[in-house]
């Protein structure tokens, strides 16, 4: 069963696009979509206030109201093989429960191997590979090695508890996290999605038909590429975090300190103002044209 829960872990919203795209080419149903063979009481885990569902308001009167979905549907990779796919919001409340009850969906199908997938924002640029987080609750299902060394302290998810949760009752489950470059978090981020699921195929041994994520991401990266030659600031601020990059790479490889020496990096003030400048532009009507980011 594959994992996207949207809301903490997706920056560059790469798992809900991950998940959009499977409902998109694993449905086995005419109408698309898949079948749903599992549901959660939204009410007893969404926090309305924090995250309001929008509707419409058509002249007079109220209507189209997208209601939070957190489903599980049954889809069928490119050869025909059947899997399962939890989506939806993150529940905000009643984790615990949360996690029961995907235990009892777990159990009912039988599913042997649980993969979630999620982004971070980091400070990486988005010319250089995706790096993916690997981790597991049973070290033989690693498929990769963690770029970290040591112990971090960080803020857990209804995502990161129901891996350990499930191993702490004899269940599989292993995940990727991309690293998704900050300054294009608020945006979508086709590349990291198709980064994920390529590592969820190795995992699962499904498989996803990727050409049209990657027509996406390329298109998102030419999109990117034409304002960046339009607006040398915004470009400078890429290419310092490429050579701190570069620098941490070639560190890592000749076993020295990851702790650059004397490089040239912005200020975060700089790249704060920079990063807004450039989702503004990317975002614009005058995207691409050279025009100032309004």
């Amino acid at each position: 069963m594959v994992v996207a829960l949207d809301g903490f872990l997706d920056a560059g919203n790469a798992g809900a696009l991950a998940a959009r795209h499977l409902v998109r080419t694993g449905a086995s149903t005419p109408d698309g979509g898949g079948v749903v063979v599992a549901t959660f009481d939204v009410d007893e885990f969404h926090d309305y206030r924090a995250r309001r569902p929008p509707m419409t308001f058509a002249r007079d009167h109220y209507e189209g109201y997208d209601a939070p979905r957190l489903v599980v549907r049954l889809l069928h990779d490119a050869c025909g093989a059947p899997y399962l796919l939890l989506h939806g919001p993150e529940p905000d409340i009643r984790w615990e429960a949360f996690c029961r009850a995907v235990l009892e969906v777990v159990d009912r199908f039988s599913v042997s191997l649980v993969v979630s997938m999620g982004s971070v924002p980091m400070a990486v640029p988005h010319t250089r590979p995706i790096a993916i987080t690997h981790h597991a609750n049973n070290p033989d299902l690693l498929t990769g090695t963690s770029p970290w060394r040591g112990e971090l302290r960080v803020p857990s998810s209804a995502q990161a508890l129901l891996e350990v949760r499930l191993g702490e009752w004899g269940r599989d489950a292993q995940g990727f996290v991309a690293h998704v470059p900050h300054y294009l978090a608020q945006l979508d981020y086709p590349r990291a999605s198709k980064a994920l699921l390529e590592q969820v195929e190795i995992a699962s041994r499904l498989t996803i038909d990727l050409d049209d994520l990657g027509v996406a991401a390329d298109e998102r990266e030419e999109e990117i590429a034409r304002y960046l030659s339009a607006n040398a600031e915004v470009q400078d601020v890429v290419t310092a975090l490429e050579q701190q990059y570069d620098t941490f790479a070639r560190a890592e490889e000749e076993g020295r300190s990851l702790l650059a020496e004397d490089e040239p990096l912005p200020t975060g003030e700089d790249l704060g103002r920079q990063f807004e400048q450039f989702l503004a532009g990317l975002e614009g009507p005058d995207e691409g044209q050279g025009g100032s980011p309004r």
